[in-house]
């Protein structure tokens, strides 16, 4: 398969795609952390996302990719769209930031503009969205201790085309 693993500096998840031999590439507009310039593209990821397209790694190489990505995997930053953020959001109760609700519409279209690729498969992580962004409603939370680390950090995930995830080791607390 022809994946590109969009805002994704490490390449952690390029990389395990890549073991199990698939075609995949990591994207960000940061230099690459995983070690593998050969399969990093350092650019906005927007005329990238429904394929047909060329781009140079970091390595230099030129590639074309002639047919749609056949996943999209994407990590887009959730600074300005968490619930988290809420109160930078509003810094005096009920009063708008209107500087920080510009950064969080403008975030909010690249989120959909990621989640609306023409692509049939696409999963989008990132945390708990503030609702005033409108963006559309994940399909899965999940949790670390889900999947064998002892801690929570409450994940969303909007799926399309793919099955939701299954816990692999359910982690109690003592």
């Amino acid at each position: 398969m022809y994946i590109l693993v969009a805002c994704e500096e490490s390449q952690r998840v390029c990389k395990a795609f890549r073991d199990k031999g698939h075609i995949a590439f990591s994207c960000d507009i940061d230099e690459q952390s995983g070690g593998f310039p050969e399969w990093h593209i350092r650019q906005d990821v927007k005329p990238l996302l429904n394929g047909f397209c060329s781009f140079t790694t970091e390595d230099g190489t030129l590639h074309n990719i002639n047919q749609k990505w056949d996943m999209i995997i994407a990590f887009p930053p959730c600074t300005y769209l968490t619930v988290a953020g809420a109160a930078r959001l509003y810094p005096q109760k009920g009063v708008l930031n209107p500087e920080r609700y510009a950064l969080g519409l403008n975030a909010a279209e690249f989120f959909k503009s990621i989640l609306n690729a023409d692509c049939e498969k696409i999963v989008v992580e990132n945390p708990t969205p503030m609702k005033v962004f409108e963006l559309p409603k994940y399909s899965q939370v999940i949790e670390p201790f889900m999947f064998g680390h002892p801690y929570k950090k409450r994940t969303c995930l909007w799926l399309k085309g793919v099955p939701a995830l299954k816990p692999t080791e359910l982690v109690t607390e003592n």
